[in-house]
């Protein structure tokens, strides 16, 4: 590492020859390998955009000119260029700084960005202010890994097109998405690339929009000779470069989806450190569905927007090609797709991630609540998690309770969600979503009868009883054991719905029990707690709720978030205990 010691801020870019940048670029490649070995992280992303960023930072002056990156997890160099390099030359500093941009970190960063295709309508928003101040800088977003398959981005570029001053948005094409792309704009794409941009057809014109094409968007000296050519435009420009994911590192070319985020490896074999090899609940839902699709006929279509490696949906698409859509990275799209497909008879079941599925709250409330058409939806992710708010887990019971009609399970075992989601797809009535549990597979006996809509009493007792949902019924069971331990004996509920009261079993703890605990793995602010506590109103029960605060949580580790909101047993126990007294 020679030249990287030099760089402390993107004007000590200026002074280096192409040689110089071509060798740094070199280093910066070898320092994100390394700390992504370690810590796990976007690789892909950015090892293909090195050369961009340099160029970047050679010909524009940030942070007057402006970038905003979408999505901003192929920040890396520019981080390293931008006075962060240490997170990366000190392993003891690798987890100083976020995954993302983050105006907390550095000037340079201008928004906290972890979901995709908002660059375009923040940079218009930036460029229209700039220009009612009379100011003059350069507005740079940078869209990459599908971000135009969003609708915001197509949004952002519609309003571009009006802006009639300086505006530059340059789309990273390495011809993939976190998988790969879908839709007929990437075949509008490829064309561009066949042609050099000499297309028939363009996508961007068509707005009314400048382009350019650059081939070779990791060559330094055609990245610096293409942003001079846009810099400092009056009219917004579509600069279109084409880029190689994972570029530099065999591992990461041959495997795109794998090495999008991957999670410590071996640099030398790209190998997972940690290989898990049990049975997962993925497993679960993709087995169901296959038999449902084959034993039944039943007309089964499995949805993804854009993320299939989060729930292996590429092994199902192999045994099932006619029974899977990726729709890229469009959510509002997947929700209200399926909406159609229910109403028409089919039986569509759509894979989100908690911290995803909440761009599509219109399309739950209106495309589903409304008309309860019959779809299916698997949640992944939802959960309390610390150290990035922009993919936290916490918001999805608040978001989706809040929707008439919807209704939302949590399953705390294989046998239940084998059960929940065959009682999903058998009904026809109402919208049903599944929260997969956060945790190692579980596999216990069920209870019988099972209705997912009624709460299971596990162990009888009495003055307290704890309610715990879906991945916090395991901590219910833990705490009822200190109980046991102080001379209480608690009883524990499963009620397996962040939607459902079973108000027959609320009545009959009355009689029995002076506090009611609610466990639930999320935000305690219009969670589930909340609706026990009033339901109780009127009552002399006393109700200790349990979970997370509203808040978002940049820094702090899941452990210290646990301990933070004493959802721990020793901490509970002594909690009820003292009520108690």
């Amino acid at each position: 590492m020679t030249i990287i010691n030099k760089i402390n801020s993107p004007s000590d870019l200026k002074n280096l020859s192409i040689k110089q940048l071509e060798d740094l670029a070199e280093e910066i490649r070898e320092l994100l390998l390394k700390k992504v070995s370690i810590t796990g992280g976007h690789v892909g992303p950015n090892l293909g955009i090195v050369e961009m960023t340099l160029a970047f930072h050679y010909v524009f002056d940030s942070p007057k000119d402006k970038v905003i990156w979408d999505v901003s997890h192929q920040s890396y160099p520019h981080k390293i260029i931008t006075g962060r390099k240490e997170a990366w030359l000190n392993e003891e500093k690798y987890h100083e700084v976020s995954g993302y941009t983050g105006p907390e970190e550095s000037p340079h960063d201008f928004f906290t960005v972890g979901h995709t295709s908002t660059s375009v309508s923040l940079a218009v928003g930036m460029a229209k202010a700039r220009d009612l101040q009379h100011k003059k800088e350069n507005i740079v977003a940078v869209l990459g890994d599908g971000s135009l398959s969003g609708g915001l981005a197509l949004e952002g570029l519609n309003n571009a097109a009006e802006l009639h001053s300086n505006l530059i948005v340059v789309l990273n094409d390495n011809e993939m998405s976190i998988a790969e792309n879908h839709g007929g704009m990437y075949r509008n794409l490829k064309e561009l690339r066949q042609t050099k941009g000499n297309g028939k057809t363009n996508l961007f014109t068509a707005l009314g929009l400048n382009y350019l094409y650059v081939e070779e968007g990791n060559d330094i000296q055609e990245m610096i000779t293409a942003f001079e050519k846009v810099k400092d435009t009056s009219k917004p420009i579509v600069l279109h470069i084409h880029t190689e994911k994972g570029r530099g590192y065999e591992p990461a070319v041959s495997n795109k989806m794998g090495f999008h985020w991957h999670m410590p490896f071996d640099l030398e074999t790209g190998e997972s450190i940690k290989k898990g090899t049990n049975e997962s609940y993925d497993d679960v839902v993709l087995e169901i569905l296959s038999q449902r699709i084959t034993e039944a006929e039943m007309p089964i279509l499995a949805i993804t927007a854009g993320i299939p490696g989060l729930f292996k949906l590429k092994e199902f698409e192999q045994r099932h090609p006619d029974n899977y859509v990726d729709v890229g990275i469009a959510e509002q799209h997947s929700i209200t797709f399926a909406a159609g497909m229910a109403k028409a008879g089919a039986k569509p079941v759509v894979f989100h991630s908690s911290t995803f599925l909440q761009r599509a709250y219109d399309q739950l409330s209106h495309d589903l609540g409304i008309d309860q058409n019959p779809a299916v939806v698997i949640v992944r992710g939802g959960k309390i998690s610390g150290g990035d708010p922009t993919h936290q887990g916490s918001f999805d019971v608040p978001y989706i309770t809040s929707i008439p009609g919807l209704i939302y399970l949590a399953p705390t075992s294989k046998e239940e969600l084998s059960a929940m989601l065959n009682w999903a797809l058998d009904q026809n009535e109402r919208p049903v979503i599944i929260r997969i549990p956060e945790s190692k597979v579980v596999s216990l006996p069920l209870h019988q009868p099972f209705d997912p809509l009624k709460w299971t009493i596990e162990i009888q007792g009495n003055e307290v009883a704890l309610l715990g949902l879906g991945s916090f019924l395991p901590l219910a069971r833990q705490v009822q054991k200190q109980l046991l331990e102080h001379g209480v004996a608690a009883t524990v509920i499963n009620p397996h719905s962040f939607t459902e009261l079973d108000e027959a079993v609320l009545k009959g703890l009355k009689t029995s029990h002076r506090v009611v605990v609610t466990l639930e793995d999320g935000s305690l602010d219009g969670g589930y707690g909340e609706k026990i506590s009033r339901w109780y109103g009127a009552d002399e029960m006393k109700v200790l709720n349990y979970g997370a605060e509203k808040q978002f949580f940049p820094h702090q580790t899941t452990n210290e978030l646990m301990k933070e909101f004493h959802l721990t047993p020793d901490l509970m126990s002594q909690d009820i205990l003292h009520l108690l007294k």
